[in-house]
């Protein structure tokens, strides 16, 4: 089994949930005064809803088959195999991930029972989530780790633990 691996650093963040923050920014007014209630909410997007939910008519049928033709006489949709593959880079990624945090755990003193429970884990999204990915396309991932382990971390330590796999081929951070 072999990967390829592209790790990026990107400094977008995306909200998702409805917070509110405080807009009181008076400076010459130093009193925390709990009464104070102007509190204006961020814009979230969450989930949109869909375009239509009406059921599909005969011509939509006809029209997604001859879509479905048109790309696979191009090769577009990967074979069970490659499938399979992508499944089980993602679960050796998944060990990987839970191996590298246990060891980023102990190397920061946190206790070995800890350490074994703290979690991590990664999430795809993007096209291969979706199911819509191309063959040979990349999989968006995302990594969940606990509050302990941060960026540098990622981009020091856990690089240099995926560099040392053997399955890694091509790793580009």
């Amino acid at each position: 089994m072999s990967a390829v691996v592209t790790v990026r650093q990107t400094t977008t963040t995306t909200t998702t949930t409805t917070t509110t923050m405080n807009t009181n920014n008076n400076n010459n007014n130093n009193n925390n005064n709990d009464n104070n209630n102007s509190q204006t909410p961020v814009r979230s997007f969450g989930i949109t809803q869909p375009i239509s939910t009406k059921y599909p008519d005969p011509q939509d049928y006809m029209t997604t088959k001859s879509l479905e033709d048109t790309l696979r006489s191009y090769d577009y949709f990967e074979s069970s195999d490659e499938l399979s593959h992508r499944v089980q880079v993602m679960a050796k990624l998944n060990v990987l991930v839970r191996e590298w945090i246990r060891n980023v755990s102990l190397a920061k003193n946190i206790p070995a029972e800890s350490a074994d429970s703290v979690g991590g884990r990664v999430h795809t999204f993007g096209s291969y989530r979706l199911g819509v990915h191309s063959k040979g396309g990349d999989i968006d991932t995302l990594l969940i780790a606990p509050r302990h382990i941060d960026r540098t971390d990622f981009f020091s330590s856990f690089v240099e633990f995926l560099r040392r796999q053997p399955e890694v081929r091509d790793l580009r951070a």
